[in-house]
């Protein structure tokens, strides 16, 4: 039988959990599946375009396609997009390296479109509502790719981070030091997340506002 998409999909992220990012190769896919690495090709033209089917089907049970975002409701949806898509790459190990950098499948685009279209009605241009989207994506990459690296890290460290006798003399860092040991993930990603949200009510505010023309461009 031959050698279908979803199979290579399947399999190149079964392999990133057991490799890492770093160990899935295009020579190890293809001895996975049984196949020479040309017969990849069919598929996908390079490791990038693997990439972004990996990720692509990373998030596609988190991130239903059929989705039709409220324009009156964009902070809750787009909170809940972000909380969904964290908890969709943080399943697979490197899977905010997987993502980065990618770019939108065309199986894609139409949920990225009716997101666009909601924000637009609430009151953005469509080059701001795409702004705000991509502004909470690379948020939420920088921020899975920082906790899935420490807690790498912290499974490997001999002691814990920041040990109190480090903070003796740094009252302000003493203080704060569960958020500098990075003791609750989630309630620190809201925290950044909701102040992202309520940066971009003031500038639906101010679109509003100032009538034709984009005043962020």
């Amino acid at each position: 039988m031959a050698l279908q998409r979803d199979e290579v999909v399947r399999t190149a992220l079964r392999l990133l959990n057991e490799v890492g990012i770093d160990g899935l190769t295009t020579r190890r896919l293809a001895r996975e599946l049984g196949v020479q690495s040309p017969a990849l090709y069919w598929h996908f033209k390079n490791k990038r375009e693997l990439l972004d089917l990996m990720a692509e089907a990373m998030t596609a049970e988190a991130l239903p396609p059929a989705r039709e975002p409220v324009p009156e409701e964009w902070p809750q949806w787009l909170a809940e997009d972000a909380r969904a898509k964290r908890r969709a790459l943080l399943a697979y190990r490197d899977g905010a390296r997987v993502h980065a950098g990618t770019l939108p499948t065309a199986g894609e685009l139409p949920a990225v479109e009716a997101q666009l279209s909601a924000l637009c009605r609430a009151g953005l241009r469509p080059r701001t509502a795409l702004r705000l989207l991509l502004t909470i994506d690379r948020y939420l990459m920088g921020w899975v790719t920082e906790e899935q690296a420490w807690s790498q890290d912290a499974a490997e460290r001999a002691q814990p981070a920041f040990p109190d006798e480090a903070l003796r003399d740094l009252p302000l860092l003493r203080e704060a030091a569960d958020t500098l040991r990075m003791t609750d993930h989630d309630a620190d990603f809201e925290y950044g997340l909701q102040v992202l949200i309520e940066g971009f009510r003031s500038a639906i505010a101010r679109e509003k506002a100032s009538g034709p023309g984009d005043p962020l461009a």
